[in-house]
């Protein structure tokens, strides 16, 4: 079978190079990161994934946060933003102002998760993501918070998801993919499933399996050797590729699969 879409990357053969090349040297052309997420039992989500962004080369990083966060805050982020908490503890429907608000001033937003379960939160993330036009990644427990409004975010353009197989199964399933994933399969079958998929739609998507970490974004799928799972449940690789991709605004896969070297 023809697989001239896909393109494998290893450590001492970047796909990319170039992407890692053109890092912006001034903080002020490396773009502006929103990073939403909390809630009052958890942001280890969250702080990682503004340290990773400054790492990684974010010309600025700001945080949202519920606001019953505001006294444990951990001092490493500088800039925070706090908006409405419901009962639960996570945001209530009244934070949109903020959420909306952060979104302007970004060149690019993050929804890392550590969100909880309510209901309430679900309602103004899916009303975020229906009003904000720019690059959005999501990954972790940001993802099954929304599940109920996945096809309206699988038709998204500028839309990353980083996800787990398993919530990759979900995803399918929910829009009526007629695909059937199963942790089983040959790397080589999920391959052709993400390509026609990301024809289908142009989300971008990120996932692990076979010890691959595979790409794929408007049919084309890189593949790079993965032995780190945790670092992709932590949040740190989607923080890396939502910084990659600040500077890269029209090079979706490309910024991606760079920032897997990095």
């Amino acid at each position: 079978m023809d697989y001239s879409y896909w393109r494998r990357q290893t450590t001492d053969k970047p796909l990319f190079a170039d992407i890692s090349w053109s890092k912006p040297e001034q903080r002020a052309l490396a773009g502006r990161l929103s990073i939403i997420g909390g809630n009052k039992l958890g942001f280890a989500g969250v702080a990682e994934a503004y340290q990773t962004a400054n790492v990684s080369g974010a010309g600025e990083v700001r945080v949202l946060l519920p606001d019953v966060l505001r006294k444990t805050i951990p001092t490493i982020i500088t800039d925070t933003v706090f908006a409405a908490t419901n009962p639960s503890g996570s945001l209530a429907r009244d934070a949109l102002f903020e959420m909306k608000a952060i979104g302007a001033w970004s060149t690019g937003v993050l929804l890392i998760g550590d969100t909880g379960r309510n209901s309430e939160t679900a309602i103004v993330y899916e009303d975020f993501i229906r009003e904000y036009t720019g690059p959005l990644t999501i990954t972790r427990d940001a993802i099954d918070l929304i599940k109920h409004s996945s096809q309206s975010l699988v038709e998204r353009s500028d839309t990353l998801l980083v996800l787990s197989f398993a919530q990759l199964q979900k995803l399918f399933q929910l829009v009526y993919y007629p695909v059937v994933l199963t942790f089983s399969m040959q790397l080589t079958s999920l391959v052709e499933a993400i390509h026609k998929f990301t024809i289908t739609y142009p989300v971008t998507i990120t996932v692990l399996h076979k010890d691959q970490l595979l790409v794929a974004s408007g049919g084309e799928v890189t593949s790079t050797p993965w032995s780190n799972p945790m670092s992709i449940w932590r949040g740190s690789v989607a923080s890396s590729a939502a910084t990659y991709w600040l500077w890269n605004p029209k090079k979706t896969l490309e910024s991606v699969t760079a920032s897997l070297l990095k």
